[in-house]
């Protein structure tokens, strides 16, 4: 992301101009925290700032300690308890028995550890977004009841309480299906805080790649896409002919070097009982023993838990395990911390290794040890699981806003689970690797924590305006950024881009929005008084006639019916020195776009200009596909790019 190079910590890095978050206090909502984790040590903090409300509710679990750099702890059980009866004493305490609570708070704002790795791989100094910022741990996710772990009573309540304590920013790694704002909490908590003046920063969803998963689509919240890093932790698959297929594991354990064992696929090693589905999929109960003892076996990705699969063919007797993609997954793949050896490959070398395994009377292989790789090609690209859009809610909103990295990420965990969460993991590990948008969510929560010590006084929308506009669209190569297919990505991926921390503390012009421009917003969407008030704090006049959606001051710009032509507005604030801003426009596919006034002067900080975009079908037309564009304004020193979302019909 730029804050560093080869550990060195440049001295234009936002995280040393904005003295790496100090002060700033960043809340979770998620399982809670293990506070005894190195990420929350109060090391060389100051004293707790004085606007800090909390407290840290450990009355039921005096192991349970607060310090200086996680300075609040809460839990909130009285939903959970409404539905699964009381909450086992145990689990009454901040505390995080399940790691992903852990995880995220320290990748927002863990503090500075040397040597943190898993197993001893991706050796290095961990450390947050804004790794001197307070933290504070609401809990609000319990073991399942009912499909559930954590419920709308108790979400609302630690909104509540997180604006009453005083947070700037609350990372949230949670979110459902998408649902209209008046029927969900996270988007009634979301805008209370952001009337306070607090970021909200959400995971766009684990349901990808395919279109029209995204969730957490309210305009008020930062919603971050996942993507991969430059960083791998390769385990080859070896054939005698000398073919090597590269793949990632975080397993301990190794084969010995250079044996081979006879691999066969889970279908060969199907139990009587199962289908051969099934077994391919090495599902618990599928697999014969007889068959798979000594042998490595390849499992299909998909349904059951990557982990779990080579659990049970440990169970079945395996030496190792193959992990597989399937087509939709491609190129993904994922270091887990799998029990026995094992390799992740993706589908095309998964083709090719079922393929050879069906056309050998005897087919053989070996596993090599895991290794950590940095500066891997191409990087960043799109997870597949991350969810995309477009928005099912208001299709006017593009989202997800923005992406960040969100496979095989290292921070910090809980001392009660192992590293797979699996109850059978008897390990135990200081700092686990986790994929998901629940952990590319904190690092933009890390980030907003930096601007905020930068730029106390800017708007969650202006903060979020520089998050976006200052976001890149290419990788490592130069190259436009591709999806987990190795296509190439679209807005409905990554949103406007992926994050670039140094160029947003600087991003010249912001598209600000005000609560009552959101809850004008919701007026547009036809919302009537009663449902604003879930907003409000008190009536609010609509504007008659409503404004119109796409002329709503976001960051970009998507227009989801065009008949013809269109005028969309836009206003930007300029937050740099006095200059002149010149359009640029990459013109979607079939579409004309013109700008007025195609240059904007500012004089002083904080002066606003207004300006209009034209979309016009070309003739010949479009097609009815969604098309891409970019407008960018620029000063030269400044490039302020928002996507153009269009699609004619």
């Amino acid at each position: 992301m730029g804050l560093e190079d080869n550990g060195i910590i440049p001295s234009n890095s936002i995280w040393n101009k904005a003295r790496y978050g100090e002060d700033t206090i960043i809340g979770n909502l998620d399982t809670g925290v293990w506070p005894e984790s190195k990420s929350f040590s109060d090391e060389e903090m100051g004293p707790i700032p004085s606007k800090w409300k909390g407290i840290c509710q450990n009355d039921k679990d005096t192991g349970f300690h607060c310090n200086r750099k996680l300075i609040g702890a809460r839990y909130f059980k009285n939903g959970y308890a409404a539905v699964g009866g009381p909450v086992n004493s145990t689990y009454e305490t901040p505390r995080d028995s399940e790691g992903h609570g852990s995880h995220t708070l320290s990748t927002a704002g863990g503090n500075f550890v040397g040597g943190a790795s898993v197993f001893g791989m991706g050796n290095g100094t961990a450390k947050g977004g804004s790794p001197k910022a307070r933290v504070a741990a609401y809990k609000v996710c319990w073991p399942p009841v009912g499909g559930n772990e954590c419920f709308d009573a108790d979400i609302l309540a630690a909104f509540d309480m997180a604006i009453h304590d005083g947070v700037d920013v609350l990372s949230v790694s949670l979110g459902g299906d998408p649902t209209p704002f008046f029927n969900d909490s996270l988007s009634i908590g979301s805008f209370h805080a952001v009337k306070h003046g607090i970021v909200v920063v959400c995971s766009a969803g684990n349901s990808g790649p395919a279109d029209a998963t995204v969730a957490n689509i309210s305009p008020w919240q930062i919603t971050v896409g996942a993507s991969t890093t430059d960083r791998q932790f390769p385990a080859y698959v070896v054939l005698p002919n000398n073919i090597t297929f590269k793949g990632e594991s975080l397993s301990p354990t190794a084969l010995p070097d250079k044996k081979f064992f006879p691999v066969i696929t889970g279908a060969d090693a199907k139990a009587a009982n199962a289908s051969s589905a099934d077994a391919l999929l090495c599902k618990p109960g599928t697999l014969d023993p007889t068959k798979a003892k000594g042998k490595i076996l390849v499992c299909l990705r998909g349904d059951t838990a990557r982990v779990d699969k080579g659990k049970q063919a440990a169970l079945a007797g395996a030496v190792g395990m193959i992990l597989a993609n399937d087509q939709l997954t491609a190129n993904e793949i994922i270091a887990d911390a799998h029990v026995l050896p094992a390799s992740h490959i993706n589908f095309t070398n998964g083709a090719t290794l079922f393929a050879y395994i069906n056309s050998t009377s005897s087919p053989m292989a070996y596993i090599t040890r895991p290794m950590t790789q940095l500066s891997t090609k191409p990087a960043p690209f799109m997870a597949a699981f991350s969810s995309k859009g477009p928005n099912t809610i208001t299709p006017e909103i593009l989202k997800p806003d923005i992406t960040a990295p969100g496979v095989s990420v290292i921070a910090a965990y809980t001392g009660a689970q192992g590293p797979t969460n699996e109850v059978y993991d008897t390990r135990r590990v200081l700092f686990n690797s986790e994929s998901g948008t629940s952990m590319s969510c904190p690092h933009v929560s890390g980030i907003a924590g930096l601007l905020k010590t930068l730029h106390p006084n800017w708007s969650p929308a202006a903060i979020k305006s520089a998050i976006m506009t200052s976001a890149r669209t290419r990788d490592n190569s130069m190259e436009p950024m591709l999806n987990a297919s190795y296509f190439k990505a679209t807005p409905f991926s990554y949103g406007a881009g992926h994050v670039r921390p140094n160029r947003a503390m600087d991003p010249g012009l912001v598209y600000d929005l005000t609560i009552d421009d959101y809850l004008n917003f919701l007026c547009a969407l036809g919302y009537n008084q009663t449902l604003i008030t879930l907003f409000s704090e008190g009536p609010h006049t609509c504007p008659e006639p409503p404004i119109s959606l796409t002329d709503f001051n976001y960051p970009s710009i998507t227009v989801p019916k065009l008949f013809g032509s269109i005028t969309v507005t836009r206003t930007v604030k300029n937050v740099g020195f006095p200059a002149t801003y010149k359009v640029r426009v990459r013109k979607p596919t079939g579409i004309s776009v013109f700008v007025k006034p195609e240059s904007l002067e500012f004089k002083e900080i904080g002066e606003e200009k207004t300006f209009n975009i034209t979309l016009k079908v070309k003739e010949g037309g479009a097609g009815g596909d969604y098309l891409y564009g970019q407008l960018i304004w620029s000063d030269e020193k400044h490039y302020v790019r928002s996507p153009i979302v269009v699609k004619a019909v």
